[in-house]
């Protein structure tokens, strides 16, 4: 069994719902949920907007490989009404723009992973203090 922690997050239409969605369809198609994190609210981080983001971390137990928890997480997040005008790719990053979820792998297990649509750890985690803030709420 392998430890995943993703990072999530939410500005547009019901962010609460979102998340919490989100959370379920992980704990279906991902694995056990066995922590998460407080809501937190968060100022837009890379961009300029009105809305505000609520974000949240958990911990999944997976059998999943690290590219099938991205391509699970990416499934969800175009179920919930992410699209690709959402985010747009430049460079290794993206253009950050208003979105109804995001879902971030940030570690699984100790593993490093540096491929082009890929990367573990997340690379800007320790930048971002609505990644931090929840992931130490709950790390073991």
């Amino acid at each position: 069994m392998h430890k995943v922690y993703l990072g999530m997050g939410s500005n547009l239409g019901d962010r609460n719902a979102n998340i919490e969605q989100s959370i379920a369809l992980i704990n279906e198609r991902v694995g056990d949920v066995v922590r998460r994190s407080s809501f937190i609210e968060t100022e837009p981080w890379g961009f300029q907007s009105n809305n505000a983001f609520l974000n949240a971390v958990i911990l999944c137990e997976t059998t999943l490989t690290p590219r099938e928890v991205l391509k699970a997480t990416q499934k969800i997040e175009r179920e919930l009404g992410k699209t690709k005008a959402h985010a747009t790719r430049r460079k290794n990053y993206s253009q950050y723009k208003d979105r109804p979820i995001d879902i971030d792998i940030l570690l699984y297990d100790d593993l490093t992973i540096d491929e082009p649509d890929l990367k573990i750890p997340h690379p800007l985690m320790q930048q971002r203090d609505f990644v931090m803030i929840p992931l130490n709420e709950i790390q073991q």
